[in-house]
């Protein structure tokens, strides 16, 4: 079964990320760039909330399980 995520908005996703050592590279529009120093870039959306979909797809291109994810919470 799958686990159920929270709703969060594009700034808790970047500062969750930020603690596995993404960084903000440069933002187009509503959409932010991370970058880090070894894993893909990553684009998050700066909405007040993020689809979970969404979430779930940006968790998996970050190498994360979303246990993971929820731990760095």
């Amino acid at each position: 079964m799958t686990e159920k995520l929270p709703l969060l908005s594009g700034r808790d996703v970047i500062k969750t990320l930020a603690k596995i050592g993404y960084t903000v590279y440069d933002q187009k529009g509503s959409h932010i760039h991370l970058r880090h120093p070894v894993k893909r870039p990553l684009t998050v959306p700066n909405q007040m909330e993020i689809a979970r979909g969404t979430l779930r797809i940006i968790i998996k291109d970050a190498n994360l399980t979303v246990k993971e994810f929820l731990e760095l919470l």
